[in-house]
Parts: structure tokens; C-alpha cells; sequence
């Protein structure tokens, strides 16, 4: 974790290094701007060995539908550049934080390096130490318990009977029931959340030792258990009958069991000292002990690795997205130019005025604050190219191409007839394409409406569902009281 995020920076400094000189657009945001300059390096320099990552035909195409007239390899370079310094900068804050959380996990250790566990007090509870132990055939993993020092006396009696109550599900252990016992029983001197010193005697010692070890067994065996519970001056008993069936162990396990009686040991015999010294060695082989933690900050590194790259792959699919929402918008606003042209025209209005004067009401619109249209931008640029001394003719063409819908491609089609044959029937015919337009547009809507109740029909019949167990429930549980 530490030397992959090491390599990141120094990678970042050599590029921050060499990228100094990039220029960067005022409008890039304080945050964005160091990484929008590594960005841009990093584009030049693999664009002119045209590295097939920032080479895409849709790209440009979707480009040019979304900003009409603008330079295409601006636009390339603005869009690719922008996206890589997005996912270098969430790469970089994952980095940061699963950094900043692994060094957090670290401080929150309690094993130090001469292997020591700096005890509590019974205010703070009972701590729970995760470690490794490091053996010639592989590793072990151990929870340890390490109980407190010191508790205060407080309301004994009613302690106990809670105490006593729960004293079963204590002891069980991994067991279901002390009427067949195979695993280790859990017979502490002291148990969680209760101040109680507590003394076990086994009935036999074979098979069941006072500490809760359970040997193996080739028949069921009875065995008594007896808890002295004591605290300060005061003592109770408690009995309980088990039941030890067969079981049988691996030399794994063996193995774990053994250095788990040992560790049990060790920290019993050290309760008076400040600190536990946990054993270096077992049946004569040395023990490295390592604390185990739950490092997420290796979990936060790989989620931002990851997410950058999902954001820089698929923003082309969101561009795209863009693209067929510009689509769906021109679509749905091609009736209201229809309207507008047969208004203008019907009034004495030429095409071309037609086509200015709409230009003109979209941009005293627009001045005052309200959203771009793309229809009205596709007709501002048409304005534009008719200023430059474009024919008619080509503009109006190059008006339905640019928008690829079939319907202004129609429309297209028919002013540049009109303007190379002469139609006096120009009016007529838009007047019916817009009641067409109309038409069209109604039974857009009514799909649209289709379409939403279908994407409803799920969350209904989850709706409906819980609503069922919401009434079932309570009609299942009156019967069976």
C-alpha cells in the first residue's frame, strides 16, 4: 500500500515536472488545474503516436452534433483532456485516503513491536487483539482476549443473576448445546461486561480440562462441570452436566490448539504485570507475532483505481447519451419550427428572413438567462454561414445534415427545391407538414407515456409485495397465538 502509493506520487511529480509549461484555461477549476496540466502533456504526447485510447470516430462525431462549427480538434482535445484529469484526480484522492485510513489502523494497534499489549482498564472493557503467528510450515491466526486490571464493586447481586442466566451461552463456545460437546468449551476466570472471578472444576480431567479444553473421545462420556464464582467476599457455585461426543483433529488444528492453550496460558500468568509478554517460542520453534487489523484503506486504493478508470471509459457512453438527448429535444421541437416557418412565411417573410428572424428571438431569449436550445443553435449557425456568403441552397443543407433527423432532412429538402425550382405551392406543403409534425409529436408522447408505465410496472409489484407481507404478517402471527 505505502510503496504503491510512493510510486503514484513520484510518478505524478515527474509529470507535474514536465508538464510546468502547459497553459491552462482559466475556467478549469483551482482543484482540477494541476491535474488538467499533467492531462494535457499526457494527451499531446501519446496523440501524436496516436494512441488508440484518445482515437474515436463516435467521439468526434457526437462532438460535432453537441457543438456545430466548432473545431473539431479542439473539441477532441478539451473532451479527452478534461475526462483523464477527472479520474487523476479521484485516483489520486483514493490514494490519499486509503493512505490516510491504512496509517489510522496502524496507530489504532495495541501490539507493539517487542510483541507487548498494553493493558486496559475495566472501564475501557475487555480488548480483543488479532494476531498472526508466523511458523515454518505457514501462519496462525489468533483472537486474543486481554482482560482488564481493575473493576469496581457495584450492585453484586443483581450482576450475578444476570451473570448467572447468561453463564450458559458463555461456556458453550462453538458448541449448539452441552448435550453433545466436540469443540473447546469457553471456561474463562473472567467473562465480558462482569467483574466475576470464576474457578472450574472438571469431574474429568481426561477428557474435559478445567480451562474448557476438550480432548478426544472414541464414546460418549458424561462429564460434571463446577463453577466457583467469586468476587471479593463473595462466592457462589454453579453446576452443569455435558455431554462429550468423538471428534476428530487435523494436525492443523492440533497445532492451533496447542499454541492456544499456550497463549491462554501465558496471559493468565501475566495478569499482575503491566504488560503481556506474548511467548517467542513453541516446542522449540521461534514465533514472529504480528497483529492482525482490518486495513481498509487498501479497499478505498482499489475503489479509486478502479472508479477512475470506469469514469474515463465510459464517458463516451455519457457523451453519447448527451447526444441522443439532443436528438430526442430536436425531435420534439420540430413541430414549433415548422409553425414559426409558415407564420413568417404566411405574413410576407422570405426563408432567409424567416430563418433570421427566429435566430434573433432564440438569442434575445437566451441573453436573458433562459437554456440553449440545440434546433436554435443549429439555426444560428445557418444565420451565421448565410452572413459568410454560403448560398441558400448549401445552408439549407448543410442545416439537415448536421442535425441527421429524418424530419429537418425533409424539411431541408423541400426549401432547397423551392429555391432551385420554384414551388408556389411552398406554403401549402409546409402548412401540411406541420399538421404531420403535430400529429407525429402526439404519438411520441403517448410512447413515451408507454414506455414510463411499463419502467413503473416493477417498483409497483414490489410496492405490492411488501404491502401483501405487511398485512400477511400480522394475520400469520394473531393465529398462531
Amino acid at each position: 500500500m505505502f510503496v504503491m502509493t510512493g510510486i503514484i506520487v513520484l510518478v505524478f511529480i515527474i509529470l507535474g515536472i514536465f508538464s510546468r509549461k502547459e497553459t491552462v484555461d482559466l475556467q478549469v477549476s483551482v482543484l482540477l488545474r494541476p491535474f488538467y496540466r499533467i492531462a494535457l502533456y499526457i494527451y499531446k504526447q501519446t496523440w501524436i503516436h496516436k494512441f488508440p485510447l484518445f482515437v474515436n470516430r463516435q467521439v468526434e462525431a457526437d462532438l460535432e452534433k453537441l457543438h456545430p462549427g466548432e473545431n473539431r480538434k479542439q473539441l477532441c482535445t478539451n473532451y479527452y483532456v478534461s475526462k483523464l484529469a477527472k479520474s487523476m484526480m479521484i485516483c489520486t484522492a483514493g490514494v490519499f485516503l486509503g493512505l490516510l485510513i491504512s496509517v489510522q489502523s496502524k496507530q489504532n494497534r495495541i501490539l507493539d513491536e517487542t510483541g507487548a499489549v498494553q493493558r486496559g482498564t475495566y472501564e475501557e472493557g475487555e480488548k480483543d487483539v488479532d494476531v498472526e503467528c508466523l511458523l515454518p510450515d505457514g501462519k496462525q491466526e489468533f483472537r486474543v482476549s486481554v482482560e482488564p486490571r481493575v473493576y469496581t464493586e457495584e450492585e453484586i447481586n443483581e450482576l450475578y443473576m444476570a451473570f448467572s442466566a447468561e453463564l450458559v451461552k458463555y461456556i458453550l463456545g462453538e458448541n449448539d448445546s452441552l448435550k453433545q460437546v466436540s469443540e473447546d468449551l469457553c471456561l474463562r476466570e473472567a467473562y465480558e461486561r462482569y467483574p466475576f472471578c470464576v474457578e472450574w472444576k472438571s469431574s474429568a480431567p481426561d477428557v474435559v480440562r478445567s480451562d474448557g479444553r476438550v480432548y478426544g473421545t472414541d464414546r460418549e462420556q458424561e462429564v460434571q462441570l463446577q463453577g466457583t464464582i467469586s468476587y471479593e467476599t463473595w462466592e457462589w457455585e454453579e453446576r452443569f452436566s455435558i455431554t462429550v461426543v468423538p471428534q476428530s483433529l487435523s494436525r492443523k488444528e492440533q497445532q492451533y490448539r496447542q499454541i492456544e492453550e499456550m497463549l491462554r496460558d501465558s496471559e493468565r500468568e501475566s495478569r499482575t504485570e503491566e504488560v503481556w509478554k506474548l511467548p517467542d517460542s513453541w516446542q522449540g520453534e521461534r514465533l514472529i507475532w504480528r497483529e492482525k487489523t482490518e486495513d481498509k484503506g487498501s479497499f478505498l486504493f482499489g475503489g479509486a483505481m478502479l472508479a477512475s478508470v470506469l469514469i474515463f471509459l465510459l464517458a463516451d457512453k455519457d457523451l453519447h447519451d448527451n447526444v441522443e438527448k439532443r436528438r430526442q429535444k430536436m425531435k420534439k421541437d420540430y413541430p414549433d419550427v415548422v409553425h414559426k416557418l409558415v407564420l413568417y412565411l404566411g405574413a410576407g417573410a422570405t426563408i432567409r428572413g424567416a430563418f433570421q428572424k427566429m435566430a434573433e428571438e432564440y438569442e434575445q431569449s437566451k441573453d436573458k438567462g433562459k437554456t440553449k436550445n440545440p434546433v436554435y443553435e443549429e439555426l444560428l449557425y445557418a444565420c451565421r454561414e448565410l452572413r459568410a456568403g454560403i448560398s441558400e441552397g448549401a445552408v439549407y443543407e448543410h442545416f439537415g445534415k448536421r442535425t441527421g433527423i429524418r424530419e429537418y432532412i425533409r424539411l431541408s429538402t423541400l426549401l432547397t427545391q423551392n429555391l432551385k425550382k420554384g414551388n408556389s405551392t411552398l406554403l401549402q406543403r409546409l402548412r401540411e407538414e406541420a399538421e404531420k409534425s403535430s400529429l407525429e409529436r402526439i404519438q411520441y408522447g403517448r410512447r413515451l407515456g408507454e414506455e414510463a408505465m411499463t419502467k413503473l410496472l416493477l417498483p409497483m409489484v414490489m410496492m405490492l409485495l411488501v404491502v401483501m407481507l405487511m398485512i400477511m404478517i400480522p394475520a400469520f402471527s394473531s393465529i398462531g397465538a
